[in-house]
């Protein structure tokens, strides 16, 4: 597996279609974005599930924590049934995120790639691409990364997203020989 962290707008979306260009392999693809967009209707702007404040902030509750840990334990079933797996994540608790996935993945052989990139730059991003609160992009460029322990960091602020994949497709090479 590949997980990939970082904030919102950081280019993850754009490494992982560039990956799976790239890699020798079929892998197949899970966002954090596909997953709250499934979740249900009561779950969507509401204390137990998500909701985003006007200043960009992201708040989750127990129904959305349920559904989150079914969503990764299936997400990591494709992988022990011998799928390739690219996750591309958003680790809004930093270390307890990973943590959360770290436990699910006991035995599974994971590649931990960081995305940064520059608030302003993701900032600039978020509002090109006019389907993301405002704020979000700047509050989440670091604070996801705190605590977080990756085997790899790309930097999309100047670094396009094609370059990205090439890095992270050599450093997955490297592990398979």
């Amino acid at each position: 597996m590949i997980i990939l962290n970082g904030g919102s707008s950081a280019g993850k979306s754009g490494i992982v279609r560039c990956l799976q260009a790239v890699l020798p392999e079929p892998w197949l693809a899970f966002g954090c974005d596909s997953f709250v967009d499934a979740l249900p209707a009561a779950l969507q702007d509401s204390d137990a599930g998500i909701t985003f404040g006007a200043d960009g902030g992201v708040s989750v509750g127990a129904g959305f924590r349920t559904l989150e840990a079914a969503w990764t334990q299936g997400v990591v079933a494709m992988a022990r049934a011998g799928a390739r797996v690219i996750v591309d994540d958003v680790f809004l608790g930093g270390a307890a995120s990973q943590q959360r996935w770290r436990a699910a993945l006991d035995g599974v052989d994971v590649l931990w790639v960081g995305v940064r990139c520059a608030g302003s730059v993701a900032a600039g991003r978020e509002v090109a691409r006019g389907d993301r609160t405002p704020g979000m992009a700047a509050q989440q460029a670091d604070l996801v990364h705190e605590g977080v322990v990756y085997d790899l960091e790309v930097d999309t602020t100047r670094t396009e997203s094609m370059a990205c994949a090439r890095t992270i497709a050599a450093r997955v090479a490297e592990a398979a020989v």
